[in-house]
C-alpha cells in the first residue's frame, strides 16, 4: 500500500486534496503546522524515517503575496523555501515522490505570451522568488520530484477570489476590478485531480504547469462570478489599485505539456460553473 502525506492538509489545497482521497478510498497521513513544523529540519527528519512516506504531497506554503514582501517576510522565507528543502532532504532520505506546488509568479509576467515550462523563471516579488527558490531546492534535494506550477486558484476550503467577490457583491453596489492583469484561474479541484492523476500514471518527473483551460483577466473573471448579480463591475489599471507586491500582467501558463499527458482540463468556465453549482447545493442542504 502506498503510504501518502499531505503537509498543510488544513489548507485550500490540503482539505480538498484529502476529499478527493477520501472519495477515491485512498488512505493517507494528514498534516499541519500544530503537528509538522517544516521550518524544523531535525523534526521532518525525525517523522519522515519513522512514517517512511512513499509520496508527499507538499501543500504546505506561505501565500499572503503582499505581507511577504515586508512585515512576513521573514516567515515567506522560512516556510516556502526553508520549510521546502528540508522537506525535499526529508524526501530524498526515505526515497519518496515529492509533489511540490509553485506559481506564475515565478514569471515576470512583462510579456504577452505564454510561459512554457522550460522558460527561465524571474520573478519580481518576494512570494514569488521564494516560490522558486523552493523550486531550485526540490530539484537539488529531491530525488523523484513532480513540481506543478499553478495560478489564480479558488476553492471551496479557504479565501479566494471567488469568495472575495461574492462578500463584497452582499455590501456594494459597483465594484471596479482590474482588468489589466491577464492569467489563468485554477479550481483546487482541477488541480487535485491531476496530483492524483500524475500518481496513479507514473508521468515522468520533472515541472509541469496547470490551471484550467482559457484565460482572462481579473476583471472579466468577476464578471462571470457575479453574472447573477445586480452589481455593476467597472475595469479599472493596476496603476489605479496600487499593491505591496508586483504582480504579473500577462502571467498566462502553457499547459500543453500537461495537455500532453491525456490529463483532461475544463476551461477555467466550466470549472467556475461546477465549483458556483456545488455552493449552490451547499447552501441548500
Amino acid at each position: 500500500m502506498t503510504r501518502i502525506l499531505i503537509t498543510g492538509a488544513n489548507g485550500q489545497l490540503g482539505t480538498e486534496l484529502r476529499h478527493l482521497l477520501d472519495s477515491r478510498g485512498m488512505t493517507y497521513k494528514a498534516t499541519d503546522s500544530s503537528e509538522l513544523d517544516i521550518t524544523d529540519a531535525p523534526l521532518v527528519n525525525d517523522f519522515f524515517l519513522s512514517y517512511r512516506p512513499d509520496v508527499i504531497f507538499h501543500c504546505a506554503a506561505y501565500t499572503a503575496v503582499d505581507n511577504a514582501e515586508d512585515e512576513a517576510k521573514e516567515l515567506n522565507q522560512l516556510v516556502n523555501v526553508d520549510g521546502t528543502r528540508n522537506i525535499a532532504q526529508a524526501s530524498a532520505a526515505v526515497d519518496a515522490t515529492l509533489f511540490y506546488i509553485s506559481t506564475d509568479y515565478v514569471f515576470g509576467g512583462d510579456e504577452e505570451r505564454t510561459y512554457k515550462v522550460e522558460d527561465a523563471p524571474a520573478p519580481r516579488n518576494e512570494y514569488g522568488r521564494a516560490k522558486f527558490e523552493g523550486e531550485k531546492a526540490v530539484r537539488r534535494f529531491a530525488s523523484k520530484f513532480y513540481i506543478i506550477r499553478t495560478s489564480w486558484v479558488f476553492g471551496e476550503y479557504g479565501k479566494n477570489f471567488v469568495y472575495t467577490m461574492l462578500k463584497l457583491a452582499e455590501t456594494h453596489k459597483e465594484l471596479n476590478v482590474v482588468s489589466d492583469q491577464i492569467g489563468r484561474p485554477t479550481w483546487t479541484r482541477t488541480l487535485a485531480e491531476f496530483m492524483i492523476y500524475t500518481l496513479e500514471n507514473g508521468l515522468d518527473y520533472g515541472t509541469y504547469h496547470l490551471s484550467n483551460e482559457h484565460s482572462c483577466s481579473w476583471y472579466e473573471f468577476a464578471r462571470a462570478i457575479l453574472k447573477n448579480s445586480p452589481v455593476r463591475i467597472s475595469p479599472v489599471s493596476s496603476n489605479e489599485y496600487p499593491q505591496k507586491a508586483w504582480r504579473p500582467r500577462h502571467a498566462v501558463l502553457d499547459l500543453s505539456k500537461t495537455e500532453a499527458t491525456g490529463f483532461a482540463i475544463p476551461t477555467w468556465q466550466e470549472a467556475l460553473d461546477d465549483f458556483m453549482q456545488e455552493l449552490k447545493r451547499a447552501g441548500n442542504d
